[in-house]
């Protein structure tokens, strides 16, 4: 039984293609909510995400630095990228790994995942801790300019404190891996 207040769902009525990008996509709907009223939505498609947090056998983590145009900055990152079509998020993971930092992982654990921002983005990150690192290098994309920096776990945390990492998936990635490889609870 649902309650008599509180957000319910929304059926589409009508959507229109604004943009199909190379990376997303901008669609325009308009909705009936529950109560009746219609509203539009514009809704950024994009793909689903992997981000991995490598952590070496010394308790490095592996970081990449990267220009982000949007930032207007080089920003420093978990390694990440774009889940192909059909492709296995585990294995979206490996890939990712080793065309950005230059490994694969013995061990590729779960760590958590979230959306980004769901109130106009389809974009969902599945995070992962990875360790056993293995030098294994794939060809990265030709767009990017990517240079690995590698810091112990605790400068990692403080890089986050500090506000020296900016970027969203990876702040959340650092202090879950940080939780897990310290003997937090595991969820």
């Amino acid at each position: 039984m649902r309650p008599e207040t509180g957000p319910g769902t929304e059926r589409v009525i009508a959507s229109r293609r604004i943009h199909d990008g190379r990376i997303c996509a901008l669609r325009e709907d308009t909705v009936v909510m529950a109560n009746g009223q219609q509203a539009l939505r514009e809704i950024v498609e994009h793909a689903d995400v992997v981000a991995i947090v490598p952590v070496d056998a010394e308790g490095n983590v592996v970081l990449v630095r990267q220009y982000r145009l949007a930032a207007g900055d080089a920003l420093l990152e978990v390694p990440a990228g774009i889940v192909d079509e059909g492709e296995d998020v585990a294995a979206a993971a490996q890939r990712e790994l080793q065309e950005e930092a230059g490994y694969r992982a013995e061990r590729l654990e779960r760590l958590a995942g979230f959306y980004v921002s769901p109130g106009f983005c389809t974009e969902f990150i599945h995070l992962f801790l990875a360790t056993g690192l293995v030098e294994s290098s794939l060809a990265g994309d030709p767009d990017e300019d990517i240079t690995v920096e590698r810091v112990p776990l605790a400068e990692a945390l403080r890089l986050v404190e500090s506000g020296a990492v900016r970027d969203g998936k990876s702040i959340i990635a650092i202090l879950l891996a940080a939780r897990r490889l310290e003997g937090g609870p595991k969820r």
